[in-house]
């Protein structure tokens, strides 16, 4: 692979039409309303690896109960993730709460103003902190995400391998992205950068004909990627308990212990026995990925004396009303399955 510097002069054109092409074209998104680090924190940390259309709306009832990093500081973890239910990768969330602690705590409730001072709080990456840093304050540092590190590649033709490696790549990367960044307006250079790469550089079938930056393109087209891992499928059954009359209905619900390394006290539906599963009781089947697991799911109607003897024994159970449901931190399978069969509506579609 050609060494980096050799790509920078003429992609340093782009910059007048990348940012002519950003103020035509931004999406108006609540978090760009706002130059308050808080905000721009909250949002940057709910994006990753989930998409826009679901953020809007859980950045938006987030920001309603948590206006502050102070107010999220003094919330209950338990309220903080019931918020955040539905967003998935709940150790990002666990991390929020916990920098916000730090800086209420040691920061006098003021978030760092700098890159590298915002990199030392629980949660904060490269990524995140030089989004904060140029978009509230102007730091003249360049973020690199994976929409960033698409456009970069297929502008200087890198393709996705180094001859030193991964790590030599993501050298090239950030070199050519900081060479790129407009110091003058770095944080509308940045959102311009992740914004071409969402919407108009994309993964598959990138939309060329209308990218400002074509002409300097040295890809045109999709760039060679690394096979991605194959998805591991798995079977999955979970009973749906209820109890009460119609006007007051309780769902059983478990709490998956601390210790857990994957979404640890979430609330969840008893797990069951595939010996225990009667077709006659089936109530529902759906699928739910997490991580590199596709899972085939199927919840089973089961009855309230039955649910000792068929379902996986838990200390950690609770009867709630179907109307508390939503302030619940709820795994996202739970979400679905309640959703489905209508006990609660979490203000979004749920995937069939």
């Amino acid at each position: 692979m050609t060494t980096g510097a050799l790509y920078f002069e003429p992609q340093l054109r782009v910059l007048p039409k990348l940012l002519a092409w950003f103020d035509r074209n931004r999406r108006d998104l609540p978090w760009r309303r706002t130059r308050d680090p808080y905000s721009i924190w909250v949002s940057e940390i709910m994006l990753q690896q989930t998409r826009v259309a679901v953020v809007i709306e859980r950045y938006t009832a987030f920001i309603e109960r948590f206006p502050t990093v102070g107010s999220l500081a003094l919330a209950a973890e338990a309220d903080v993730l019931a918020l955040w239910s539905g967003l998935g990768y709940y150790r990002r969330a666990r991390m929020l709460h916990q920098a916000a602690k730090v800086v209420v705590a040691e920061l006098d409730g003021h978030l760092p103003a700098n890159a590298g001072d915002l990199r030392q709080l629980p949660g904060i990456g490269a990524y995140t902190a030089a989004a904060i840093a140029s978009i509230a304050h102007g730091e003249a540092v360049a973020v690199v995400d994976g929409n960033v590190e698409r456009v970069v590649q297929r502008l200087a033709g890198m393709g996705s391998e180094a001859s030193d490696g991964r790590a030599g790549l993501d050298r090239q990367i950030r070199l050519f992205a900081e060479a790129m960044l407009d110091p003058k307006r770095p944080g509308d250079h940045n959102q311009a950068m992740m914004e071409l790469g969402a919407t108009v550089c994309l993964p598959r079938n990138p939309l060329c004909l209308q990218c400002p930056l074509v002409a300097n393109c040295k890809t045109r087209g999709e760039h060679p990627t690394p096979t991605r891992a194959r998805m591991l499928s798995q079977d999955a059954a979970y009973a749906l308990v209820l109890r009460g009359g119609a006007g007051d209905p309780e769902v059983l619900l478990e709490q998956r212990g601390p210790a857990e390394t994957v979404m640890p006290n979430m609330w969840e539906l008893p797990a069951l026995r595939a010996a225990d599963t009667r077709e006659s009781a089936h109530r529902m089947t759906l699928r739910h990925a997490i991580m590199q697991v596709n899972y085939a799911v199927r919840v089973f109607s089961v009855a309230e004396a039955e649910v000792t003897a068929s379902a996986d024994s838990s200390a950690r159970r609770r009867w709630v009303p179907v109307g508390e449901l939503t302030s619940l931190p709820l795994t996202g399978l739970a979400r679905k399955v309640l959703e489905r069969a209508k006990l609660a509506s979490f203000g979004r579609r749920v995937p069939q």
